[in-house]
């Protein structure tokens, strides 16, 4: 069984103002570090778009009908006063979703064993009735919600090592019973959420904050003794994984310090809760990480990790 990477130009295109870290040379850079012959035994595809319904997993009707209706078909928009859509933005946004959800049918259908959506503008800090922190749709949580609607992929869970917070991702999982989130994050920080007192409706959201300047070894103290116990004792059929990877220490916009080695070894202790509880089945997504070269040596070390299964 091999591992799965869906790319899609659309994702160098997502257009965002002049000086935003949130920028098309993110995709160049993993996407260069996904090039090399180690890399090679990748299966990989073009992301597909969602169609509304995966989006409704999620976000409310109205809210993704605005977003449809802001796209501009010239010059930029701004969303909130950090997120933006240009004329190649929805584009891009549907195909991280898509990208999420086609990942889910084919591992779900037997043709991988996990899959890597290398992709751009990241989701989790949407909720389900706005846009917010570089993030138009959630597109980890729809990743999650249809692995539930279309494969009976009843427990969802979605994991984030991201440097922030995926506010989005816990509040639309908040109240549902079948649906868990766990988050490593710095504290405190933007969106300035995840405290670890909160816990959903159904004790099914985990918080892990770091203090600013916290170590690779804090970082595993955390998951290894709060989060991914959690996760097992959740049982999840299906694990989604919020991949970002601006707590890596080179990171202009967090305070972690994190390394490569961070980054392997959680997706290596994520995979095997996968197999013991879920066959083995993830889907990971792109979030953050705005050093370009800790970025591109960050995705190679998570989906190394990854293809080694």
């Amino acid at each position: 069984m091999t591992t799965l990477l869906f790319e899609h130009a659309a994702f160098g295109e997502h257009e965002t103002p002049a000086g935003h870290p949130e920028r098309a040379d993110r995709y160049v850079a993993a996407s260069a570090a996904l090039a090399g012959e180690a890399f090679g035994a990748l299966v990989r595809r073009a992301a597909p778009r969602a169609d509304k319904e995966a989006l409704l997993h999620i976000h409310q009707a109205a809210y993704v009908d605005a977003i449809f209706a802001a796209a501009p078909e010239g010059g930029m928009i701004r969303l909130d006063p950090d997120t933006t859509m240009g004329p190649h933005s929805l584009d891009a946004a549907l195909r991280a979703a898509g990208g999420g959800v086609a990942a889910v049918d084919a591992i779900c259908a037997g043709e991988a064993k996990n899959a890597f959506v290398l992709s751009r503008p990241p989701g989790h800090h949407a909720p389900p009735a706005r846009a917010m922190g570089f993030c138009l749709f959630n597109s980890a949580a729809i990743t999650a919600l249809h692995a539930r609607a279309a494969h009976s992929a009843k427990r969802v869970a979605v994991v984030d090592f991201d440097v922030h917070h995926g506010n989005g991702t816990e509040e639309a999982f908040w109240h549902d019973e079948f649906a868990f989130y766990a988050s490593s994050h710095e504290w405190p920080q933007y969106p300035g959420t995840g405290r670890a007192s909160d816990r959903g409706a159904f004790d099914n959201i985990v918080n892990a904050p770091l203090s600013t300047g916290a170590s690779g070894e804090e970082f595993k103290k955390a998951w290894g003794e709060r989060l991914l116990p959690a996760l097992d004792a959740f049982a999840p059929d299906f694990i989604v994984i919020s991949a970002g990877f601006d707590a890596h220490r080179a990171d202009p916009l967090g305070g972690l310090r994190l390394t490569e080695p961070d980054f392997a070894w959680i997706t290596s202790e994520i995979m095997d809760v996968a197999k013991g509880r879920c066959g083995g089945r993830i889907v990971s997504l792109l979030e953050g990480g705005y050093d370009l070269s800790a970025l591109a040596s960050s995705t190679a070390a998570h989906v190394s990790a990854l293809m080694r299964g």
